[in-house]
């Protein structure tokens, strides 16, 4: 099993950011409800660029990415992601060491 991960950086609509992040709390605690093997999903304001948001996503493997877009509450941030962005740059990352996760080595 190897650690799987993305850093995804959305550029939003100009003021579409508010209601941006109220649909990634929904998004969010929805993740935490029902997705064990989403080892970390963060999202983040870009200091200086307000219409810009960085996710970082960590799952155990790449089947648990699979399995977290499955899940409903994804499928719904993903059918609207287009109302509130104008690009996504998605880069997929393999977890070499870290602190804070349970065995990282995997």
């Amino acid at each position: 099993m190897t650690r799987f991960g993305l850093v995804v950086r959305f550029e939003l609509r100009p003021g579409r950011a508010e209601a941006f992040d109220a649909m990634m709390r929904e998004t969010v605690a929805g993740i935490a409800t029902h997705e064990p093997r989403t080892l970390a999903y963060a999202v983040h304001a870009l200091e200086g660029e307000r219409d810009v948001r960085i996710f970082y996503e960590l799952y155990d493997d790449e089947a648990a990415l699979d399995e977290h877009e499955a899940q409903p509450t994804t499928r719904a941030f993903l059918d609207r992601v287009d109302e509130f962005v104008t690009s996504v740059d998605v880069q997929r990352l393999h977890l070499v060491t870290a602190t804070g996760i349970a065995d990282p080595a995997g």
